[in-house]
């Protein structure tokens, strides 16, 4: 099986990394990033192939000959609202991954196969902003749209979107975090804070990386499907096209957590 990943050197990228690497039944990872990927680098394993690519609003013929048989796709690239303004946050956000699964379309038809498509999305995204809701809820909500009407389109182009809670990487194996993003010391001062209010006190809102890693690579590789189709209440729901809204409960239940 041959998987997709974008944001590899991110705090969410980094833990699917990990867990694809730890994955057997994955025989090719292609990393589509704008710098080496230290994790993968030192990884030495030669299922992985590091793809350089600076603009995620084209693929070259050559880029997409790298990936024409790949079976599913993380994409883990995203950013926070307050860590760019508005303008490149859409660009991130809603535009990269819209990019990506109109460029994939050609080799959907050349293989005629299914491809599973994830977007890491988040809780607090919506379908119905109203005056209030930040940039992030409301781009998530646009982007999701979007992708479910790709699918509603030509439905081997398999697409989901997964809502996580507070991602608290503070469980995750010390030999792992070590290559996330730094966060700062107010992020990582809050996130210390956190933890113990999100792990015991509200657990249905908290999406630890380690498992949080493992269950995106899974849906990857189309292990949820038939769950998928069911979703209904606090674990999400499927939209009009058979998109599946996969909310934090799904992912909890699906990964043994608590919830």
């Amino acid at each position: 099986m041959h998987l997709i990943l974008t944001g590899a050197t991110g705090m969410v990228g980094t833990t699917v990394l990990d867990a694809m690497l730890k994955t057997t039944d994955i025989s090719k990872i292609s990393i589509l990033s704008r710098r080496p990927v230290q994790l993968a680098e030192d990884a030495k394993d030669p299922r992985v192939n590091v793809i350089i690519h600076k603009d995620f609003s084209s693929y070259s013929p050559e880029v997409l000959s790298q990936l024409q048989d790949a079976d599913g796709c993380v994409w883990a690239l995203g950013i926070s609202q307050t860590q760019v303004n508005k303008e490149d946050y859409i660009t991130i956000t809603k535009t990269y991954p819209l990019a990506f699964a109109s460029a994939f379309q050609p080799a959907l038809k050349a293989t005629n196969k299914p491809f599973n498509f994830v977007y890491v999305s988040g809780q607090g995204a919506t379908f119905q902003p109203g005056l209030f809701t930040p940039i992030f809820g409301k781009t998530k909500g646009e982007t999701e749209l979007a992708l479910a009407d790709v699918r509603k389109k030509n439905p081997l182009f398999r697409a989901s979107t997964v809502r996580p809670g507070f991602v608290d990487w503070l469980d995750q194996d010390k030999s792992i975090t070590k290559y996330m993003p730094p966060l700062g010391l107010a992020r990582t001062g809050l996130g210390h804070a956190l933890h113990p209010v999100f792990k015991f006190g509200m657990r249905g809102n908290w999406s630890p990386t380690e498992p949080l890693g493992g269950f995106l690579t899974g849906l990857a590789m189309g292990k949820w499907n038939e769950g998928l189709k069911t979703l209904k209440g606090d674990e999400g729901q499927v939209l009009e096209g058979g998109f599946p809204v996969v909310e934090n409960n799904f992912f909890r239940r699906a990964m043994g957590l608590p919830r």
